[in-house]
């Protein structure tokens, strides 16, 4: 059952209360004094991070999808080859000592690549201030996959000399997110509340449909459902899926689809959601669709963001599980240090 007593019972670090002021931060962090990077724009972006700081590299590859900068995400312990000394590299860890992330700033270093570098101190911190490389702290809140405004947006901040985005989307995409918060946070406790909507009707492993220009969305719910709810959840593009993944469903299995749809998706991508929702009612399998808000494309990626990430705590709350532990990980970082 998912109530206020329950919240305050099973969240019991309070993440909920860093999600209720998301759009707080994220009006905080972008209007905040950091300093812009002295960079002129670059033809390639190179954004190096792991976990919830790997994932706002993903959603500026999507923002910037439509313009003429190639954006790499990388994630790992090296960078690509491709990367040359003309490259900005924009390093990112949330706590400043993930191991891969410190592999691939010490790759850009020997590369001798135009690097900026964001954490809330940590060993890339010292790193930085050591080589002379140009840092920014930003402040963690809670965890780094509650940290997600403060980053993304004090990243669009200090980068906006070098990414073309306008300043509009980014004001329109914080009000969105306020709107929101209205329909989700910890006081909308009830059955029109969307997020709850959603952590209600999951009972099995979602699988996540979602188009080409939402993917950043989609691995954001899965790393949230598995990192909150303590579940496993399986992503799957609605085009790629069609010419493969969609055969899973020609028998009984305990997966749920949950459509992940734009606004303004592509006809041809209309046209395939349709066709997988008459497939889905013939065979009686029941799907939940989530759809984003109208307008730019950042604001469409963080308001689902939000209602999506707030559905897996409430998920959490429901399945009895605190969101914030993630001892599995925790165990993997100490064998790795």
């Amino acid at each position: 059952m998912i109530d206020q007593a329950s919240l305050e019972k099973f969240d019991s670090q309070k993440m909920y209360k860093i999600y209720d002021m998301w759009p707080k931060i994220a009006k905080e962090s972008y209007f905040s004094d950091l300093d812009l990077v002295e960079y002129e724009k670059s033809d390639h972006i190179i954004f190096a991070g792991m976990g919830g700081s790997g994932a706002i590299g993903d959603i500026f590859s999507a923002i910037l999808s439509k313009t003429s900068t190639h954006v790499t995400v990388a994630k790992g312990y090296h960078l690509p080859k491709t990367v040359t000394e003309d490259s900005v590299v924009v390093i990112s860890s949330i706590s400043g000592n993930t191991i891969e992330t410190i592999s691939m700033l010490e790759n850009a270093i020997k590369l001798n690549s135009k690097i900026i570098v964001f954490s809330d101190g940590g060993k890339i911190e010292k790193i930085c201030k050591e080589k002379n490389i140009p840092y920014r702290k930003i402040k963690k809140y809670h965890s780094p996959r509650a940290s997600f405004t403060s980053f993304l947006y004090a990243m669009l901040r200090v980068l906006k000399p070098i990414i073309p985005i306008e300043e509009n989307d980014i004001v329109q995409s914080i009000k969105n997110m306020e709107n929101i918060s209205n329909k989700i946070n910890s006081n909308k406790i009830s059955k029109e509340n969307p997020s709850i909507q959603i952590a209600e009707w999951i009972n099995n492993i979602p699988v996540i449909y979602y188009p080409w220009g939402l993917q950043s969305v989609a691995i954001r719910f899965k790393n949230s459902l598995q990192e909150n709810s303590k579940i496993q959840a399986v992503i799957e593009d609605v085009i790629e899926s069609c010419h493969n993944g969609i055969v899973i469903w020609d028998k009984k299995n305990n997966f749920q689809p949950i459509f992940i749809r734009g606004q303004e998706d592509y006809d041809k991508t209309k046209e395939r959601w349709g066709i997988l929702k008459e497939f889905f009612n013939e065979k009686n399998i029941k799907f939940q669709e989530v759809t984003s808000e109208k307008g730019n494309i950042l604001t469409k990626i963080i308001c689902l963001i939000y209602i999506l990430d707030y559905a897996s705590i409430y998920l959490a709350v429901k399945l009895e599980v605190d969101p914030t532990p993630v001892n599995a990980i925790e165990y993997i970082k100490k064998k790795l240090n």
